[in-house]
């Protein structure tokens, strides 16, 4: 039995497009997940949770917009992610965590999150076509 992934590309839109707070939100992310003593990690694990236990959040990078990557440890979790981001969900998980590591106030709107369902369907793809190597 092989133990598969598939790494999830999200990019948030953010309302305000202010560079120095998209630098803030990222940094403090470098902080809180390189550190698993630092003050805001029971805050973000919380606001990750309804991600579910089989989706983890592994790099946030400044882009356009802020770039999220999200590791699915299987099928259902890769469909769930998109179930959230379809409901707009993902959105509200991803707001709240952005309003969380820049200390802002007001909170960070997000606009959309961007995450074509060409790529969804290659994650699909990808861990199906080793799913079925794995039982042939």
């Amino acid at each position: 039995m092989c133990n598969v992934s598939a790494v999830v590309a999200v990019d948030a839109e953010l309302v305000v497009d202010v560079s120095e707070t998209k630098n803030v939100i990222v940094s403090q992310w470098r902080d809180v997940s390189a550190d698993e003593k630092h003050e805001l990690r029971d805050k973000v694990d919380e606001i990750l949770r309804p991600l579910g236990f089989e989706t983890r959040q592994l790099v946030m990078r400044h882009a356009n917009g802020i770039a999220l990557y999200f590791i699915c440890l299987t099928l259902s979790a890769v469909r769930r992610l998109r179930y959230q981001w379809l409901s707009l969900q993902l959105r509200d998980v991803v707001q709240k965590l952005f309003t969380l590591l820049s200390t802002a106030c007001g909170g960070v709107p997000v606009n959309r999150l961007i995450w074509p369902v060409t790529e969804y369907e290659q994650c699909l793809d990808f861990i199906n076509s080793l799913q079925r190597k794995e039982f042939s």
